[in-house]
């Protein structure tokens, strides 16, 4: 079985974990909600910058059933009375990176002008009911499976596909493909829709000032072009998403090599983050705002700054200690030395253990 828990970065170093993701929660609520307290034209700036596409209506009622639903409990609730308790019932996200070319500065930091766009990253984001708990599972682009027929924008629909990849989905049919296939991999409903795309990316680190990430080997990749020492460094925009990209410089130059440096990148993110004071920073923290929503695509669901705040608020009991990260258990595929198939019936159990 290929496939494995990130966890086990020892009890020391929860409680600063902890406090770096309760610091991190409380940085993107103000991101979130910048410009409701100061000028109402950077508040519709940064509500227009979400794009969103109709993922429930386009799929209809063929999908896996939704989660049970939890009440919101009083301890959930704003502390202002007048004001509605935050959600608290089990939610699954699913997250895309997204390699679309499309447009000059993504063109360029794909590293060419190839046309159509694939999930560069994908993962599932299970949030436990009580919103206290979650799981992140990444799905291996190279993995086979069966591509479900999807609706497309223009009419009519996509053909089934068997031993396709399963990024492909989004480059045949984008966002609704895109969650479609993942629903049909795992058996799991996606609540909600999150896809951030290269450009975009790149602004993030930039307006945070860079982040910092300490690398256990040499990374040389002239595709990504990568090329770091093995040690600590300070990576800008355009090196942090060659690091996210970056599969033939380490290891087998399989995706399950990459997918362990993007955990990694997220990490320090957070750690980036909750070390910049954004809340006494209106201009660094507008920058961030602005990049953040400026490179989003969601669900009609979550195409708002409130719905958005709504979300990140509603987690502000999630300590990092209770979020754990695996890869879904894949193993070589038998017509491809270069692809992989998930590995039975592991994964079956991981994603029932979602339900």
């Amino acid at each position: 079985m290929i496939g494995h828990d990130e966890n086990g970065d020892g009890v020391g170093r929860r409680g600063r974990r902890s406090k770096v993701l309760k610091a991190a929660g409380l940085a993107l609520a103000g991101l979130l909600v910048l410009g409701a307290g100061t000028a109402g034209w950077v508040y519709w700036q940064l509500n227009r910058n979400i794009r969103s596409v109709d993922i429930d209506s386009a799929l209809g009622d063929d999908r896996p059933a939704k989660a049970v639903v939890t009440p919101s409990s009083p301890a959930s609730a704003s502390a202002s009375p007048s004001a509605s308790p935050l959600p608290s019932g089990a939610l699954n996200i699913l997250v895309l990176g997204s390699d679309s070319r499309s447009g000059t500065v993504n063109a360029k930091l794909g590293g060419g002008d190839s046309s159509g766009a694939r999930s560069d990253t994908a993962m599932v984001v299970h949030i436990d009911a009580g919103r206290t708990r979650a799981t992140v599972v990444s799905i291996p682009r190279d993995t086979l499976v069966t591509r479900p027929s999807c609706p497309l924008p223009s009419g009519g629909s996509t053909a089934v596909a068997y031993g396709a990849m399963f990024n492909s989905a989004y480059a045949v049919g984008g966002p609704v493909c895109a969650v479609k296939t993942a629903e049909s991999v795992t058996g799991v409903r996606m609540d909600h829709y999150v896809e951030i795309d290269f450009s975009g990316f790149a602004k993030l680190v930039n307006a945070l000032g860079g982040v910092t990430v300490t690398t256990g080997q040499d990374i040389d990749d002239d595709r990504s072009h990568l090329h770091l020492a093995a040690g600590t460094h300070h990576l800008n925009g355009k090196q942090a998403l060659a690091l996210a990209r970056t599969r033939h410089g380490i290891g087998d130059g399989s995706d399950l090599g990459r997918i362990g440096l993007q955990q990694k990148l997220v990490k320090a993110l957070l750690e980036r983050i909750a070390g910049t004071d954004l809340l006494t920073d209106p201009a660094r923290l507008y920058g961030v705002a602005n990049a953040v929503t400026g490179s989003l695509t969601t669900d009609t669901g979550l195409d708002s700054l409130a719905e958005l705040s709504g979300l990140g608020l509603s987690l502000k009991s999630l300590t990092s200690d209770e979020v754990r990260t695996v890869t879904m258990p894949v193993t070589t595929a038998p017509s491809d030395p270069n692809r992989v198939v998930a590995d039975e019936p592991e994964a079956s159990e991981l994603w029932n253990s979602l339900g």
